[in-house]
């Protein structure tokens, strides 16, 4: 009895299947895997621009919040330095006009003794207002040169009328007390007595009674 012959085991090739060039077929389970690894890496990479978008804007929001808060804090250290300049001043004020009687009184002794007996003494308080006149002036106080001037309601205050047509209607004839002002600031205005051309009414000045 002849044997036969065994055949060849007959591989089943999928209908869906593809061969490649050696005739070998390809397997779809294995490029559907291939594609979703493709897929899920480029997903990847978009979900990492997107986060590195995001770290971006919150850095911009984090630099532009530090540049507004340092400018906030250097506005502060300038209002404060301001502040502190001012409470300064409006105490140097309060002394300075605490001393301006002391200079009228000053004045009015020099005036009181005018005969040449007192000589010597006039000298004497003389040298001493000067130095307190020197101490405060040079903190920004300045004297009202009002004698001579017209009549200014902002540094002048009239409280006497002299008719006279010798002078320019509301000059200033006489200070009966000095006026001072401090960095521009009027502390206190000058006393004085104004001319008034007889017969003229629309003064632009009013005395104080």
């Amino acid at each position: 009895m002849v044997a036969e012959p065994k055949r060849e085991e007959e591989k089943v090739i999928p209908i869906n299947a593809h061969r490649t060039e050696e005739g070998e077929a390809e397997d779809p389970n294995e490029n559907a895997g291939e594609a979703r690894k493709v897929e899920s890496a480029a997903g990847g990479d978009a979900s990492l621009v997107a986060e590195l978008q995001k770290l971006k804007a919150e850095k911009e929001d984090l630099m532009q919040t530090m540049i507004r808060r340092q400018a906030d804090f250097e506005n502060y250290k300038k209002r404060l330095e301001r502040d502190r300049h001012d409470e300064g001043r409006r105490g140097v004020e309060r002394l300075i006009l605490d001393l301006i009687p002391v200079l009228d009184a000053f004045d009015r002794a020099l005036q009181a003794h005018e005969a040449p007996a007192y000589d010597e003494y006039r000298k004497g308080v003389n040298l001493i207002r000067k130095q307190l006149w020197d101490s405060i002036a040079k903190h920004g106080v300045q004297r009202i040169d009002a004698a001579g001037k017209m009549f200014d309601p902002h540094l002048h205050q009239a409280i006497e009328r002299h008719e006279t047509t010798d002078m320019p209607d509301g000059s200033v004839v006489e200070v009966f007390q000095d006026g001072y002002l401090f960095h521009g600031k009027v502390l206190r205005p000058a006393i004085v007595k104004v001319a008034v051309h007889p017969g003229e009414s629309g003064s632009s000045f009013a005395t104080e009674n």
